[in-house]
């Protein structure tokens, strides 16, 4: 569809900034249901047009810009929310910065990618709590570890019994982490039993050798139930494992990966390589011929992660299990 109107919204935590590109009109609203609504019928009183030939564009900024995308998709209205970095970028040299700047060039920014833009599409309910039930579970394994770490550290230098309550208190904290990690564990399990489509997808994953229960969740967090990315060298360059040619004039380098990655899938593709390296005898011969050969033990890893994402999304889109041809082998 075509849009003649870019409305470029800046989402804070208590008020949204908007600003319109083509009328060059500029408010301020709530961030709450009824400022969302009086924002619309601002708009739509401006722009002197249907509301399916309007655009709204915005930063994504977690909490604060999810009730913004969930008041547009129930009312039906088109909308894209833009990578921070993304837009950072785009805005070349800029002095000074204030949340009305920041409105129009998010509105100005629309307009020039209007070409390209593509409106996004929510996510299921499902999916949208188990991203949030991820994303707290990863925070209580970080601290988890911390407490872990520092009460290795008492028990190597300080003395147990004059230094009890230290040692109890942090037993005790872990011991409650331990409950609150597996309550949440507990919880993502009977979401995804729940939805057939994400079961399906979830034990499909798992059948490959060397990819685990976490590595399984977040493809299909991140992935959206795998239909926001149609192929899996697109995902490779969202997690940061494709490589790139690095060229310049006669100057020819190794191809690199990119720093701009998701990291926590990249760690957890990492992890499932070095597992599929120990446990899965095709991936070990794989990695070891190379070795042999002097290859690059951290390119052949990657090589690895890649065949493997490479598997998750044929399993997927085959609908599957995954089968070890190499037992066939004649």
């Amino acid at each position: 569809m075509k849009f003649k109107v870019f409305i470029g919204i800046d989402v804070s935590k208590s008020e949204i900034d908007v600003f319109i590109h083509s009328k060059n009109q500029y408010n301020k609203f709530k961030n709450l249901e009824t400022g969302f609504k009086h924002m619309v019928e601002w708009a739509k009183s401006l722009a002197e047009c249907p509301s399916e030939e309007i655009l709204f564009a915005f930063e994504h900024t977690g909490l604060y810009s999810m009730p913004l995308s969930l008041f547009l998709d129930a009312e039906g209205h088109s909308f894209v929310i833009i990578p921070g970095l993304e837009l950072k970028r785009s805005m070349g040299i800029s002095r000074g910065k204030s949340d009305r700047a920041d409105a129009r060039r998010i509105a100005d920014y629309a307009f020039e990618k209007k070409e390209k833009l593509q409106c996004y599409q929510m996510p299921s309910q499902t999916l949208l709590k188990l991203k949030r039930l991820a994303s707290y579970r990863e925070r209580l394994v970080k601290e988890r570890t911390a407490f872990k770490c520092r009460l290795g550290e008492y028990q190597h230098f300080l003395d147990e019994d004059e230094n009890s309550v230290l040692f109890e208190s942090h037993n005790s904290l872990i011991a409650k982490l331990n409950e609150h990690i597996n309550k949440i564990e507990k919880e993502i399990n009977r979401l995804i039993k729940e939805d057939q489509e994400l079961e399906a997808q979830y034990r499909l994953i798992k059948s490959i050798k060397g990819v685990g229960p976490q590595t399984a969740l977040m493809m299909v967090i991140l992935t959206n139930g795998f239909t926001s990315f149609k192929a899996w060298r697109k995902f490779a360059s969202y997690a940061g494992i494709a490589p790139f040619p690095n060229e310049s004039g006669t100057y020819r380098g190794k191809a690199r990966t990119s720093s701009l990655a998701n990291k926590r899938i990249k760690a957890l593709l990492n992890q499932c390589a070095t597992s599929a390296i120990q446990y899965n005898p095709e991936m070990k011969i794989y990695y070891q011929n190379r070795v042999t050969q002097g290859k690059n033990r951290m390119s052949t890893l990657n090589i690895i992660r890649n065949k493997l994402l490479a598997r998750i999304f044929a399993v997927v889109l085959r609908g599957t299990p995954y089968v070890e041809t190499y037992k066939f082998a004649a």
